[in-house]
């Protein structure tokens, strides 16, 4: 299954909500895993961005549909990529040399 590393940066009323529940971290990978994704691991991070997710989505259409979702509250800002597992990487590379 394809997986992804979203990067999110909160605004101010993300912000505001994460003070006051602090357990709508969690309760937001219920709302995404009934798009049809897997959350594979959650970090907090210090610098550019506040948190790393690693989903697991079953296609590109399902993973910008949840990003666009997420996007939509006007609480944070995403940027999602594509990861490639690296056996993969250096397999395709090994392809190319043949």
């Amino acid at each position: 299954m394809p997986t992804y590393a979203m990067l999110s940066t909160l605004g101010p009323d993300g912000w505001a909500t994460l003070r006051e529940k602090p357990d709508r971290l969690t309760e937001v990978n219920t709302e995404v895993e009934a798009l049809g994704l897997k959350v594979v691991a959650q970090y907090a991070l210090l610098g550019e961005f506040d948190f790393l997710n690693i989903l697991e989505s079953p296609d590109e259409q399902t993973m910008a549909r949840a990003a666009v979702m997420l996007a939509a509250r006007g609480t944070l800002k995403t940027r999602t990529l594509q990861a490639i597992p690296i056996q993969e990487f250096i397999d395709s590379l090994k392809k190319d040399a043949e």
